[in-house]
Formats: structure tokens, sequence, C-alpha cells
């Protein structure tokens, strides 16, 4: 496996209030004094667990992580579902995200994201250019209407049997249509029954389309019901509004990233996320430089992607 840094702890934590009855949780780790990096988590739902801090060398970096609204630390929490998403949107993680560099007395900062975690990076840097010193993203995703339907239909070709499941799992009317639209409809139930049926269909359907590469195992956070819930609450929630985003426009505005350097991590078999995205995106973004690795899949799905991830952050840490 590939050497991380080691296990580290928070030096300070806390709650922000971001409005809209939500307080995020946030916390900063390694050198208070270094480069300042900010962690994007993917899902979205995932949550900033503590694999993120050994990404960063320590003795170079002031690492900052929070969870998104809605889910780890954060509160409310999208388990519940009487918890509102009306107010968790990408343009509010955005004002988040600033907010928070604004409690933090950040003036700019490197900015890793991995799968989501990189549609709102993206979102956040051609909004806030200024505001990014350097990009380091791996399972490069747009969340445009392409790509979710792509993992939520297409990819029944590459798994039929798993996919004739969890298109099964809805209603016989909404299977031809958006399956998107018909899970967050079962999530949002009021049988508590009908919508640990959709989490657990959901989460099973997302253990799949990510099993492409060698070694792969199951993901133990989806044994738990509530982290399941939480998990498919969000992630239907953004999907069925494609990020809450323009359609293309993560691409189109990408020359808004001139000049600030950056390097996209990709497996060749991220069959949930292909690879296409991030070299389309490598096109149009001068001052990036894609890394494409063998026979690994989405996520830090093996030692290579980690590794060039490892190297990318070793790349831009203060001499």
């Amino acid at each position: 496996m590939a050497e991380l840094y080691p296990p580290i702890e928070p030096y300070e934590h806390g709650m922000l209030d971001v409005g809209d009855g939500n307080r995020v949780y946030w916390e900063t780790c390694g050198n208070p004094a270094g480069k300042p990096v900010l962690v994007l988590h993917g899902g979205p739902g995932s949550g900033a667990g503590p694999f993120w801090r050994r990404l960063f060398d320590p003795a170079a970096y002031r690492i900052v992580l929070f969870d998104q609204r809605g889910c780890g630390r954060s509160v409310p929490d999208a388990a519940d579902p009487q918890t509102s998403l009306a107010a968790n949107t990408t343009p509010h993680l955005i004002a988040d995200i600033e907010l928070l560099r604004q409690h933090l007395g950040i003036e700019e900062w490197l900015v890793i994201g991995g799968s989501w975690g990189v549609t709102l990076a993206l979102a956040y840097a051609e909004q806030h250019p200024g505001r990014v010193s350097e990009l380091v993203l791996f399972s490069v995703t747009n969340t445009t209407r392409r790509e979710v339907e792509w993992v939520t239909r297409d990819m029944g070709r590459i798994f039929p049997e798993e996919w004739a499941r969890f298109r099964d799992a809805v209603p016989e009317r909404d299977r031809d249509g958006s399956l998107v639209e018909a899970y967050a409809l079962m999530l949002a139930d009021p049988d508590p029954a009908v919508q640990e049926r959709a989490a657990r269909e959901w989460c099973r359907w997302e253990d799949v389309h990510v099993s492409t590469h060698r070694g792969y195992k199951p993901d133990p956070r989806y044994e738990d019901p509530h982290f399941r819930l939480r998990f498919a609450r969000l992630v239907t929630h953004y999907w069925r509004h494609a990020g809450f985003l323009q359609d293309g426009a993560l691409l189109r505005d990408a020359g808004k990233l001139t000049g600030i350097p950056g390097v996209m991590v990709h497996g060749r078999m991220d069959i949930s996320g292909p690879p296409d995205v991030a070299w389309r995106l490598a096109q149009v973004w001068p001052d990036a430089e894609l890394v494409l690795i063998g026979e690994e899949g989405h996520g830090l799905s093996g030692d290579a992607t980690t590794k060039a991830v490892l190297a990318a952050t070793d790349r831009f840490r203060p001499v």
C-alpha cells in the first residue's frame, strides 16, 4: 500500500453557524502556520473522515476539513427524514466554504476533492478563483445530467443483474423514467419501511458500480442504516438537480481556472465516473495535468492512485 502520512488529530475544531438552521463541523490539523488546504469530501453525504488528514505533510500544511451540510458531524442530520434539504444546494455549500475561510482567517488555500468533492471544488474555484492556490482532484466528476443517467441507467449494461434489482426496487410505474426521482420519492415516503428499502437498495447499487477494480471490498459504511438513509437522501437530492448547476457549466467555464495549477488523478477502470470527463476538462484547463492510472477505479481504490495524489500534495507544499 502507498505510504500515507501518519495519523494525526485536530488541534482545533468547532461548529460554524452557516444560517438556514445549519451548523457545519470543521477541524484543522497539521501545522497552524502551514500552507492552508481545504478538503472537500465526496458523496454528497460521505463526511470528512480522518483518512483525508493523511494525504498531506502535517509539518507543511494547515489541513482544514469540514462536513458538508446534513452529514458527518454537521447538524441537522439528513438521516432524519424531517430534516429539510431545501437549503442544501451547491450555492449554499460554496457560501459555507467562503464563510469558513473567513472564519479561519485564510486568504487562499489549496483545494482537494474526490468524486462529488471534485464537482464542488470546480464550482467553488470557478466562482472564487482568487481564493484557490492549486487544485488536486481525483475521480473527476461534473455531476451533469448525462453522468447521472450513466450511473443510474447505462451502467446496467455492465452489471445487468444488479441493475435489474436496483430498477425493480422502485414502483413499476416509475421504472422507465428517472430512477433518481423515483428513489427520492421513496426516500420521502412517510412509511419508514419504504425509506429503508430505498436507502438499502440505493447503497447496494453504489457499492456495485464502483467495484470494477481489482481487490474491491464492499464499503462497510453501508452496513449502518443511519448512514444509508443520510447518504441516499443527499445523493438523490443533488443528483436529481444535476448538482444544482447549469448543465455543462463547469466545462464551459473552465477558462476561469486559468492560472490555477492543478492535478487530476483518475483511474482508467473508473466506469462509475468515465475518464472522458477528466480528459475533456484537461483540454480546456491549460494549467492542469491529467494522470490516468492503469487498472484502478473510483476513489483512492489502489496504490498507484493514492501515490499520485500524495505526489501532487507533496509537489504543492511550500519550499
